[in-house]
């Protein structure tokens, strides 16, 4: 039997799964107080409020953070009618909603990248990234629309990002988080735990840095990385990204995360995008990103 706890938006559980397609329905409540990751940004008195200190260094220890309402939702909605309209699916008869997942690539007409392009997100990358050290976002993708089915979605193991192509076109990570700055999840529908949230394991990232330090600049090649990350973060509280139409999660590169099948009423639609960094992070920089300090763990010294 699943209990998880509530701590307003988030849904925790101990990490316990096991690697690759893990039990997403198994933990146990965890009552370290993950709340206190949430990020909210904001306008107060026509002023866009980034992330505070706190959630900053909350960012470089667990891994993410949440921004609550970081675009409008009448814009979240508009998005979602594309959406519907390219799955094939009818919003209004659940009979056609035949496959766990539908995947879309990115979309770039007007209400996404309105979605993507506001103030209080570009605040929050330059709180993480550092001003001038991110490229805008152009559009949003890829979207895996996930749908209530009793059948496996057959993508739900635990992984990390690959960030670049290597020399025969295999995806690769490297301890720079070459050509990813952060992860970023945009909420297009409320997702309460049974609607298939994805699973992060907090504080993964750290495990992960060191595994690449070895690799250098090269990095290692994306499949082998995820099998012993995958190992050796299984002792991680799991966090459930759950939220309503407008909340964006941004999270570490190196973080381990998975998707789940969906055992709830309404279709999940969520974007997740790389935020691409201008130039290369730099984990020894003079003054680091909190992105880079947490990239300093793995990243081999001057």
């Amino acid at each position: 039997m699943t209990t998880r706890r509530p701590y307003g938006d988030w849904w925790v559980g101990q990490g316990n799964a096991q690697p690759g397609r893990g039990d997403s329905r198994s933990g146990r409540g965890d009552s370290r107080g993950l709340a206190l990751l949430v990020g909210t940004a904001y306008r107060k008195g026509g002023l866009v409020v980034s992330l505070s200190a706190e959630e900053t260094e909350r960012f470089v220890e667990d891994g993410f953070v949440k921004l609550a309402g970081a675009f409008p939702a009448d814009v979240g909605e508009r998005c979602v009618r594309e959406l519907w309209a390219a799955t094939g699916c009818s919003r209004d008869d659940p009979a056609t909603w035949t496959e766990p997942v539908v995947r879309l690539g990115g979309f770039s007409t007007p209400p996404f990248r309105e979605a993507a392009t506001t103030p209080s997100l570009h605040a929050a990358f330059d709180a993480l990234v550092g001003e001038g050290s991110w490229a805008p976002l152009g559009g949003l993708g890829t979207f895996p629309v996930r749908f209530p089915s009793d059948q496996e979605p057959g993508d739900d193991g635990w992984h990390v990002e690959a960030s670049y192509a290597g020399e025969r076109g295999e995806p690769r990570v490297n301890h720079r988080s070459r050509n990813r700055a952060l992860l970023l999840l945009f909420l297009f529908s409320d997702i309460g735990p049974d609607d298939a949230p994805t699973r992060i394991r907090a504080g993964s990232h750290r495990d992960v840095a060191p595994l690449l330090a070895p690799a250098g600049e090269d990095g290692r090649e994306w499949m082998s990385l995820c099998a012993e990350a995958v190992r050796v973060s299984e002792h991680r509280p799991v966090v459930y990204a759950t939220g309503t139409v407008g909340d964006v999660y941004l999270c570490h590169p190196f973080l381990v995360h998975a998707a789940q099948q969906h055992h709830g009423r309404t279709p999940r639609f969520m974007a997740q995008p790389p935020l691409h960094p201008v130039g290369s992070l730099d984990p020894h920089a003079q003054h680091p990103s909190p992105v880079e300090r947490a990239l300093a763990v793995a990243s081999p010294g001057r």
